[in-house]
């Protein structure tokens, strides 16, 4: 413990002492710590290998001006040290400090804060009657000191986690070099506004602090503020829209929009596409759907080709927003309450740093409700483009309109408003499978689609028949039904090894059945059971003679 000492005065110290007696040490001390001045004792004591009691007690003898008694302790003379009394009072104080690598996994400090004063009072209780002080001692000594938790454990890596960070640093570098915008967006945490301790201090007359609510709970229907940023990583900008709503696709997008608008497209006149970078969560998740559709439209108004790199999951914190912008708007309003939208927005405006980082900050009033969905048929016609690597996290939005719908199929008044094609595969109804010839197969689905027809099931309000109108697609066809139904009773299948190789859900399986067995009775068709039980995918497609194996 050396720092804030004058050059030179602990190699003198360390020098000088070893030949001074006991009283003199004591006075050599105390006088360097009244020279040092505040925080003296302390430093000398850390210098020394003391006690800070000694070289107080050394300060106070120079100050009285107290006289010598004569008396000088011989050397190896005092008391003795605890550790050499009672060899196993370190090993002891480690076993509770310790306890899963060193001691009894039961101490009973296991799951307490193993204070200096705690650990102190039960050596006592075990008979080792100890002090406070020297069980800090001795923790030094073992090369113990006061430790925080330290942020390094990532969890769960992705095998293609680096991989992927050299892919979006070659995709930045491209973009920088071609004069093209790139852009990392992400949205910060939400705050409370109001009355409310936030983490940091600011400067205030002494005894003065800002007061603030006593507890951090937020009051019924109070106020959040929702910023989006967008670093500019080739300009060094930041822009941040506050919402008021929720922090959704159709939010981020929209702050997106205002930034392109505003700044965007002055500063890069001659762009024609943009790079952004993203976490994998959030509003703007390779996941999310609503992010893409909104994408697409965007790229279709500006007229840009829109390419979006996702971090792999759990990395989000090496985003450039996130250490470029958002940590200094975090410093920028530590210690002051955001009471208002007013405040968050005139404090973020604000942020600017020594290297150059500007920051624009505007309030968006509007409303962006959740659980917007986005159905499959939507997805399929967006011009996306997936990219050879990870084309989940990394993708290409064209500026085109949406590609026309597909057409719609003949009105089934059977079977829903628009029948889907049969969902199970084709090689399930071969006649080692279903005991029926391709002829007598397809007779039965005639009639089972005439009895449905002529049978409407009668159904409570809200209910939908299975396969009806509404159900998309997941509608099953007859021969669908018939499949399922055959395979169950012929071969003894379960319900979780028919969902398997027909890849439908269990609970479809279980909605099949439950709608086929007594159509199948009221045509007074049987279905014979075979002596063999089917329990895997394997056995079922050798019996039918078909390749199970991926190509």
């Amino acid at each position: 413990m050396t720092e804030g000492i004058a050059p030179g005065l602990a190699e003198t110290l360390g020098l000088l002492l070893p030949h001074l007696d006991e009283r003199q040490r004591r006075l050599v001390l105390g006088a360097a710590a009244r020279v040092y001045g505040h925080g003296g004792i302390r430093l000398m004591a850390g210098v020394a290998g003391a006690a800070e009691s000694t070289v107080a007690r050394g300060l106070r003898e120079l100050e009285r001006g107290e006289e010598s008694d004569g008396r000088v302790r011989a050397v190896g003379a005092g008391r003795k040290r605890l550790r050499d009394l009672d060899p196993e009072l370190v090993p002891g104080l480690l076993a509770l400090v310790e306890p899963g690598e060193r001691g009894d996994p039961e101490s009973p400090l296991r799951w307490t804060v193993k204070s200096t004063r705690a650990l102190a009072a039960e050596l006592t209780r075990q008979g080792r009657r100890v002090g406070h002080d020297t069980v800090a001692a001795l923790l030094k000594a073992e090369g113990f000191s006061l430790q925080a938790t330290s942020r390094t454990t990532e969890g769960a890596r992705h095998p293609d986690r680096d991989a992927q960070f050299r892919y979006i640093n070659d995709q930045v570098t491209a973009c920088l070099a071609d004069g093209q915008p790139v852009i990392s967006v992400d949205a910060k945490k939400k705050e409370t506004l109001g009355r409310y301790a936030v983490i940091g201090r600011e400067w205030h007359r002494a005894g003065h602090p800002v007061e603030v609510r006593a507890h951090d709970f937020p009051e019924k229907g109070a106020l959040k503020a929702v910023p989006y940023g967008i670093y500019d990583i080739g300009a060094d900008a930041g822009w941040v829209t506050v919402g008021c709503d929720g922090d959704t696709s159709a939010f981020a997008v929209a702050t997106l929009r205002r930034w392109w608008d505003r700044e965007g497209r002055h500063r890069y006149p001659g762009a024609s596409r943009l790079l952004i970078t993203a976490d994998a969560g959030g509003s703007n998740g390779y996941r999310v759907r609503a992010w893409k559709k909104e994408l697409a439209a965007f790229a279709l108004d500006s007229g840009l080709q829109v390419t979006v790199c996702h971090f792999p999951p759990g990395t989000s914190k090496w985003n450039k927003i996130e250490h470029r912008l958002f940590s200094q708007i975090s410093i920028n309003w530590r210690g002051r309450p955001l009471t208002s939208h007013e405040v968050v927005v005139s404090t973020i405006g604000a942020t600017r740093t020594r290297t150059g980082l500007t920051v624009h900050a505007e309030l968006d009033p509007g409303a962006y409700p959740t659980g917007v969905t986005v159905p499959d048929g939507v997805m399929d016609r967006l011009p996306l483009t997936p990219h050879d690597w990870h084309g989940t996290w990394n993708y290409t939005v064209r500026p085109e309109p949406l590609a026309p719908p597909a057409p719609r199929p003949p009105r089934d008044p059977a079977f829903g408003r628009f029948p889907a094609g049969d969902k199970t595969p084709a090689w399930l109804r071969h006649p080692s499978l279903t005991g029926l010839e391709p002829a007598v197969f397809d007779s039965l689905v005639a009639r089972y689609r005439t009895w449905c027809t002529e049978h409407p099931p009668v159904l409570l309000p809200g209910k939908r028949p299975n396969g009806g109108p509404g159900a998309g697609g997941r509608r099953l066809s007859a021969a669908d039904h018939l499949t399922v139904l055959l395979l169950k009773n012929r071969w003894s299948m379960t319900h979780a090894l028919l969902a398997e190789v027909t890849g439908l859900t269990k609970s479809r399986i279980g909605a099949t059945l439950r709608d086929a067995n007594p159509v199948l009775t009221a045509l007074g068709h049987t279905i014979p059971a075979c002596p063999l039980t089917v329990t895997t995918t394997q056995q079922l497609a050798t019996i039918a003679g078909h390749d199970s194996t991926p190509p």
